[in-house]
């Protein structure tokens, strides 16, 4: 597989059409035709759904899609990132982050690192949960803030807390005046803001498995790719959102949070790392203790606003 195959494939899934791929790719509509036959009989499945006006993903065009992104990123940034190497004595951590940790535990994390005297290059990324574990299997990570979706014990992961589902409703919902846990069955027929599933599939399909142990389907009227912008959404009184109790820590005056019962769906936060990696780099080891501590902080916090949550778990 060529990168100049996966340029093309981003092309037509962003535009939905193979002239107008070709056009932004200036080429001609059959050699880009061809090109994408080739990679479909690379990968060995199909990639696209050929409709009358355009090009729809198959379920296996978007798993590749978002591999595809992030190939092209990191062959993108592979010259800059060697030449900043070659330049800095700096250790560096490439750090992946699901979305709420960057506001949860990135700000202490990079306060404990210069307080601590750390000399170390932060590259962080933006990667759901299972991305960040094949990353640190691949030796492309070395930590990693995530949320595992099942409670057995992971290789990856120094400690664990957890940060249990909540359900985010504009202060104006019948449901903001409740008190105590909430029964999710409440919301059966509440309009949802989900998560974006092509981003973060994961966590779209907990929620969508917390809905049905509930015993309903959820009516997603809307998506959002970000934590930010589900709150904004529900904000404005659009919908409910499944969230987890640290983001109330981003707590919007017009959203009220009812901690929902117990459910056998897991909802944890953890720090993850490549124990070959802390091995090699005594710096890296003293990363992930800081790493550890805030994990222990957030659970703290998370106690003071009333959320049921463990202290963090040596793994």
């Amino acid at each position: 597989m060529e990168l100049r195959h996966l340029r093309y494939f981003v092309a037509v899934a962003e535009q939905g059409n193979v002239s107008r791929a070709a056009r932004k790719l200036f080429i001609a509509q059959p050699p880009l035709s061809q090109q994408l036959k080739q990679l479909e009989d690379e990968v060995g499945t199909q990639l696209f759904t050929r409709l009358p006006r355009g090009m729809q993903l198959t379920a296996a065009g978007e798993s590749l899609l978002e591999d595809a992104r992030v190939i092209l990123a990191r062959a993108e940034q592979a010259p800059l990132r060697a030449r900043e190497r070659e330049r800095s004595s700096q250790t560096v951590l490439r750090l992946g982050l699901v979305p709420s940790a960057m506001q949860s535990l990135l700000p202490g994390l990079l306060q404990a690192l210069a307080q601590a005297g750390c000399d170390v290059q932060i590259e962080a990324r933006e990667m759901i949960s299972s991305q960040q574990q094949r990353a640190l299997r691949q030796g492309e990570l070395e930590l990693g803030f995530a949320r595992p979706g099942h409670r057995e014990a992971d290789e990856l992961e120094l400690a664990s807390i957890d940060d249990p589902y909540c359900l985010a409703v504009p202060a104006s919902h019948p449901l903001a005046g409740g008190s105590g846990m909430l029964d999710l069955q409440a919301a059966v027929h509440q309009p949802f803001v989900g998560f974006t599933r092509y981003q973060d599939t994961d966590y779209f399909d907990r929620t969508v498995a917390l809905c049905a142990e509930a015993g309903f389907t959820p009516l997603i009227r809307h998506e959002a790719g970000q934590l930010v912008n589900v709150l904004a959404l529900v904000a404005c009184g659009l919908g409910v959102a499944i969230v987890p109790a640290s983001f109330a820590m981003f707590h919007r005056e017009q959203i009220v949070f009812r901690p929902l019962r117990a459910s056998r769906q897991a909802s944890r936060l953890a720090v993850l790392a490549s124990a070959q990696a802390l091995k090699r780099n005594p710096m890296l080891e003293l990363v992930a203790q800081l790493a550890q501590s805030q994990l222990q902080a957030l659970a703290a916090q998370l106690t003071q606003q009333g959320a049921t949550v463990s202290r963090p778990r040596p793994v």
